[in-house]
């Protein structure tokens, strides 16, 4: 009778497992025991394991702003007690260095922090609540470094660590040994501040950071560089933001744009106009972007002010996606929240943004975006003010949307309007559902109480508790080593294209091989056979852009990479045999890389980046030219 009460008792335990995440936005789901002044919410979902990590701090240990940490199975059960796993072998201070968190592809969290003392340390905790590196963990950059700490996984099981002490930037590789301590640093006398790491192509990394004067007002500068995990430099130090004169505080964010580069955004007041700007770089570091302003989320707008922004990337097209506040420049209490489509060559695919939500004079606040997993549409989720008066009160919202901005569903995930602090991220949509958490400022429970860390699964239909996963779609396989050469044959005197590539993984139903004349914008879709690898393409004298896809039963693949990382090729089809091309000596117009007429003919007065020259040669011939400024 004993062993089967026991086995009775197993049964009960696996059911509340299954069921552990709610449908109910009036119950949600205890997820760990916190102070209520607990905050800096990080959550991670592992996409091997499908656990998620919560990392929180607070006052609780008796070591200053100390974080704590919660494993959760797929199901949202609690798997390190009620009260989780607290970094208590350091001291911190009493305000918040910057603590950052990444789950490893390895199954476990690695936790990446400054303390007390300035010294920075990344702590490794394995999936059985084990300290992998050991309960101090390891220390990073040598003693050097003393703020922000961030930190971000690679495909090996390792770490890449990035911190700053106000001067320069410190940045390290670890899996299980260190390796070298790689210093980012201003000959100049600037300090380099405030970094940030997305990961690229083979566990190298990109970091992203500041170049600020002395003061609280500055002039600030973005670049971006790329690194080895043996320390060495793959992609030279390259400017992405111009000089922009604004407090310090107003800090950039980046994120991976699936192809080994990244987008970064940040809002700023300068311009005399209060936006959200974007820049973009491809995955050897360049930017895409020729406007080194960046590209704003709104037209200029001097009656309001844009800010408070997330950021997601659609797998499919890597077009960021955008969700952001408008805010009245006058009394700043109106709540307005929008989204935005901004590709990577800098295109605002929705005009000045769509409207999602006018809260009036209520705030909102928690602002998160996250892309499907497999593409074809996002969600937004949110906290809802309820009242002027009310404090940080407010409901937890979510919505979905296709990829053309149309609202799909609306969902409410928490309807109790007691006090919230939100999470820094959401996990973003793995396994078909995505997971947001609050620490409660008191339960909902009467006469209040102590906090406590609660969440919430949601589905890319809007669906909480059990959610089915998507079934992944068939990998629709790019061609490689897309290239390019203009041809002149001096028999026939025919001129063109000529254009190869490499076959893809899969067959394809066909190639599709997009032409765009660079000054009329004209685009033409030419389909290849799927047994040919090569192309001429006899076109008429202009300047043309060709990009290639290849198209299956199931959908068309991405644009083919060339051997250096573009996803484009350019010619320059002039009419002219090779070895008798002749130089512009009379410029008429010229275009930028949209087509575009700008209105100057004078190169010195060019940003950096790739134009069209229209004018005359030594013989009064007619001729378009693409060429590269740099004012360097």
């Amino acid at each position: 009778m004993k062993k089967l009460l026991i086995l009775f008792a197993g049964l009960f335990a696996l059911t509340t497992m299954q069921a552990q995440w709610v449908n109910n936005p009036a119950q949600n789901t205890f997820l760990a025991n916190t102070s209520a002044d607990a905050g800096e919410i990080y959550l991670a979902t592992n996409s091997i394991t499908g656990d998620t990590y919560l990392q929180w701090c607070s006052f609780v240990g008796g070591n200053g702003w100390s974080p704590t940490l919660q494993r959760l199975n797929s199901e949202g059960v609690p798997q390190w007690g009620e009260d989780g796993i607290h970094i208590a072998g350091h001291e911190f201070s009493s305000m918040s260095e910057g603590v950052a968190m990444a789950t490893t592809t390895d199954g476990g969290v690695v936790s990446c922090f400054a303390d007390y003392d300035g010294n920075t340390y990344a702590v490794k905790i394995n999936p059985d609540g084990t300290f992998a590196w050991g309960e101090q963990g390891e220390q990073l950059f040598g003693g050097l470094g003393f703020s922000r700490a961030e930190v971000i996984a690679t495909d090996d099981g390792g770490i890449w660590a990035l911190g700053f002490d106000y001067s320069n930037l410190y940045l390290q590789y670890l899996n299980n040994t260190a390796g070298p301590v790689i210093t980012i640093s201003d000959n100049g006398g600037q300090r380099c501040m405030y970094g940030q790491l997305t990961l690229s192509h083979d566990n190298r990394v990109f970091v992203t950071y500041e170049k600020c004067g002395n003061g609280f007002y500055t002039d600030k500068e973005i670049y971006v560089a790329g690194y080895n995990p043996d320390g060495t430099q793959f992609s030279p130090e390259t400017l992405l933001m111009s000089s922009q004169s604004f407090q310090v505080t107003y800090l950039h964010y980046a994120i991976s744009d699936g192809m080994g580069g990244g987008y970064v955004y940040i809002w700023h007041p300068a311009l005399n106009n209060f936006n959200v700007y974007v820049f973009h770089f491809n995955q050897n570091g360049a930017s895409t972007i020729l406007d080194t302003n960046g590209v704003p989320v709104h037209s200029p707008d001097y009656d309001n002010l844009y800010t408070g922004a997330g950021a997601t990337v659609d797998p499919v097209s890597h077009d960021i996606i955008l969700f952001y506040e408008q805010t009245d420049d006058y009394s700043q209490s109106e709540c307005k929240l929008y989204i935005n489509r901004i590709t990577s060559d800098g295109e605002r695919l929705w005009d000045d943004g769509i409207l999602v939500l006018d809260n009036g004079t209520v705030p909102c606040g928690g602002y998160n975006i996250d892309a499907f997993e497999y593409g074809g549409g996002f969600a937004i989720s949110y906290f809802k003010g309820i009242g002027q008066t009310s404090g940080s009160q407010a409901t937890v919202e979510a919505q979905g949307f296709d990829m053309d901005g149309n609202t799909i569903w609306n969902t409410q995930l928490c309807s109790n309007t007691y006090s919230k602090t939100g999470c820094e991220y959401t996990t973003g949509f793995h396994n078909g559902q995505n997971i947001i958490a609050w620490v409660n400022s008191t339960d909902a429970v009467v006469g209040g109480g102590p906090g406590g860390l609660y969440g919430q699964n949601f589905g890319e239909k809007g669906e909480m508790g059990e959610i089915t996963p998507p079934t992944p779609p068939t990998p629709c396989y790019a061609p490689t080593n897309f290239q390019c050469q203009y041809v002149f044959d001096t028999n026939t005197q025919q001129f063109g294209a000529q254009l190869s590539w490499d076959a893809p993984r899969g067959l394809p139903i066909r190639y599709n091989l997009y032409r765009q004349d660079l000054i009329t914008q004209a685009t033409v879709i030419i389909e290849v056979a799927p047994d040919v690898l090569s192309y001429f393409d006899a076109t008429d004298i202009g300047d043309f852009k060709y990009q290639l896809t290849a198209v299956y039963e199931n959908g068309e693949s991405d644009f083919a990479l060339t051997p250096t990382g573009e996803n484009y090729v350019f010619v320059e089809v002039t009419g002219i045999p090779e070895n008798e091309k002749q130089s512009i000596v009379t410029i008429l117009k010229i275009y930028n890389m949209k087509g575009q007429l700008l209105n100057t003919t004078d190169l010195e007065s060019l940003h950096d980046g790739v134009y069209i020259i229209q004018g005359l040669n030594e013989n009064g011939k007619l001729i378009n030219k693409k060429t590269l400024i740099s004012q360097q």
